[in-house]
This record gives structure tokens, C-alpha cells and sequence, in this order.
């Protein structure tokens, strides 16, 4: 259940419901963003496919956000190192921090990200748009 127009409206989605984003060898799933949250935050669910890269490093200018894997192992790269976060890891990166993902296994990982603020939701159909036309 989700209203379009009332951000005071309960959002209850179900497995692999909400707005979907295939980038490559990563899958987002936005399940609340600036238009439900009046661009408070964002919530994504991200699955990486085996052996596979993250969008590469980069860093926000204004949006600190937060990691909760679910189905792990995944790699993180942040600031100068990588964490290897096993299920259950939980992390924060503060705005202007270098930053990127990976999966080093054999079988698909997945986290819950949290953007604070949302706004990041924006650049999601351009992205999907080029990785589509990139295949």
C-alpha cells in the first residue's frame, strides 16, 4: 500500500515490490524517497550479482548514508580500505566520503541503504537508461 499524494499514508511493500532499477550487475529496489519522505531520506534495497562491481568509487557532497546487510558477505570500499561485511553489518559514511561496493562471492548479496537526505532517487532512471544501452 502506498499513496502517491499523502506522505502521512503507511508504505507497506512486499518482497521485490517498489520501484525497480536494473543497473548491470546491480539491482536497486527504492522503497521510500523523496516523494514519500519529503526528500528526508531514501530507502533502496541493493542485490549484486556474483562476482561482481559496484558503481566504482565515488563520494556525495551532502548525503550521508548507512549500509545494512541482509545477505552478505559484501565488500565496501570506504575512504582508504575495504570492509568485508558479513550479514548483519551495519555502516555509516559520512557525506564526502570516498566510497564503493562489491560482491567477491559466488552467490548474489544484498543490503538496505539509507540516504539522508533523499534526493539520490533522482539520478536512478538515467543511470538504468545507461547501463541498459551499455549492456
Amino acid at each position: 500500500m502506498k499513496s502517491s499524494n499523502s506522505k502521512k499514508e503507511i508504505i507497506l511493500l512486499k518482497k521485490e515490490q517498489g520501484r525497480t532499477y536494473n543497473l548491470g550487475p546491480m539491482t536497486a529496489i527504492f522503497k521510500a524517497d523523496e516523494d514519500e519522505t519529503d526528500n528526508k531520506y531514501s530507502v533502496s534495497e541493493w542485490w549484486l550479482e556474483p562476482y561482481s562491481e559496484g558503481p566504482g568509487a565515488h563520494l556525495h557532497e551532502n548525503i550521508v548514508q548507512t549500509f545494512y546487510v541482509f545477505e552478505g558477505p559484501v565488500s565496501f570500499f570506504v575512504g582508504d580500505k575495504w570492509i568485508d561485511a558479513e550479514t548483519g553489518t551495519f555502516i555509516r559514511i559520512p557525506e564526502k566520503t570516498m566510497h564503493t561496493f562489491a560482491n567477491r562471492t559466488d552467490k548474489k548479496t544484498g543490503f538496505i541503504n539509507f540516504d539522508i537526505p533523499g534526493g539520490f532517487e533522482k539520478d536512478m532512471p538515467s543511470m538504468a537508461a545507461w547501463f541498459d544501452k551499455n549492456k
